[in-house]
């Protein structure tokens, strides 16, 4: 066990639809997470897991997918204030030892980029090892793994910083053989990445999120006349969508978000 003598904290985060529920399920080897297919997800709010595995206990949160198109300007931005919250929170319980990020086998698009740099580099300042698992691999022709073969140069194109991969399928279906490879592989890396030696648990410090938030506050503080002005400048500098500028440009102007000063 860790010689924190405490539980080895692991945020997940990935799409929607990219079987995170399965993979918890992959982890724990029992359903202990509703998939999607059992129950809708009515809430933005993490869920918690206790999983054990080869003599470690680990707590699991299981984030919601951060998708703009699906969950609409003021979702998203829930989303992630909740997820801040979740951060903020372990903070206190010894800090996080891994992020797992879980997405489908397919292209690195805009979403999956964009939920990769948000909890990496605004939410964790860089400072946790991420392991990737990259899901619904059965059909894969000859060993799941080749997958990563063909495509680790997109995410070192990327700039994705990545400590380990797990190449898997968490449907057990026609596929009992990948199955079962696919725990053992998913259980190994995320044991060698949080094992003593590797990097301890990051604790929290000056939250990249609250200073994203503190910059836009700056700029929104000075020749800013009204919303419109807001949006331009979060849209132009930002990067964000016109839905999400106009909805964090309001809660901005109406002292909704808080950050510490």
């Amino acid at each position: 066990m860790d010689a924190r003598n405490k539980h080895i904290n692991v945020v997940l985060f990935g799409q929607g639809g990219a079987g995170k529920s399965s993979l918890i399920n992959l982890m724990a080897g029992d359903n202990v997470a509703e998939t999607s297919s059992d129950a809708a997800r009515c809430t933005l709010q993490w869920r918690e897991y206790s999983v054990r595995f080869d003599g470690n206990s680990y707590n699991v949160y299981d984030t919601v997918g951060l998708e703009e198109a699906q969950l609409g300007a003021k979702e998203y931005l829930d989303a992630i204030e909740n997820a801040y919250s979740l951060i903020q929170g372990l903070e206190k319980q010894g800090g996080i030892d891994l992020l797992l990020f879980c997405m489908r086998a397919g292209r690195l698009n805009a979403t999956i980029q964009s939920n990769y740099r948000l909890f990496n580099e605004f939410l964790c300042e860089q400072k946790v090892p991420i392991v990737v698992a990259i899901t619904y691999l059965e059909n894969e022709v000859g060993e799941m793994d080749t997958w990563w073969t063909r495509n680790k140069h997109i995410f070192r194109h990327q700039e994705f910083d990545i400590a380990g991969h797990a190449c898997i399928t968490a449907v057990k279906g026609n596929c009992p053989e990948r199955f079962e490879q696919s725990r053992i592989a998913i259980r190994k890396v995320i044991k060698d990445v949080t094992t003593d030696g590797q990097k301890r648990a990051w604790e929290g410090g000056h939250n990249l999120f609250v200073s994203l938030m503190q910059k836009l506050r700056g700029l929104l503080s000075w020749n800013m006349r009204s919303k419109k002005d807001i949006v331009a400048r979060l849209t132009k500098r930002c990067g964000l969508s016109s839905d999400v500028a106009k909805e964090l440009a309001g809660r901005i102007k109406k002292g909704v978000v808080e950050v510490p000063t």
